[in-house]
């Protein structure tokens, strides 16, 4: 029989991701595999690194600021709070702070968010 659970927000740390943007895991546990969420914060003037999550769907829902959103060669979109954006697995994607304050958005992956999905596109040793 699954496990019910309440993950609080206060006993994660937010950590710094070599993505570029400060990660609070909200819910990536194997009590739930189908799902992880986590809440991300990109720096003013700051662009996540191109990247693509393997077998790996994300949504962005947008809680604060004002971004730009590229995906792969043919969507570049403004986004602003409220906003939400649904990327296929295996999509090339980076998303960059274009307000003035900081960008946070809830990021929802299925199946959960692991490490070893997260392809770095750019070949730098910051991402």
């Amino acid at each position: 029989m699954p496990q019910s659970a309440i993950f609080r927000r206060n006993q994660s740390e937010p950590y710094y991701f070599k993505e570029r943007c400060i990660i609070r895991e909200l819910s990536n546990s194997e009590l739930d595999p189908a799902v992880s969420i986590a809440e991300a914060t990109v720096a003013v003037n700051t662009s996540t690194c191109w990247h693509r999550l393997a077998g790996t769907w994300e949504r962005y829902i947008i809680l604060a600021g004002e971004g730009r959103v590229e995906l792969g060669d043919d969507l570049t979109e403004l986004v602003k709070k409220g906003d939400t954006v649904v990327i296929p697995a295996d999509t090339p994607q980076r998303i960059t702070n274009i307000g003035n304050e900081n960008l946070i958005f809830l990021a929802i992956c299925s199946p959960r968010f692991q490490p070893s999905v997260y392809i770095d596109l750019e070949g730098d040793k910051d991402c």
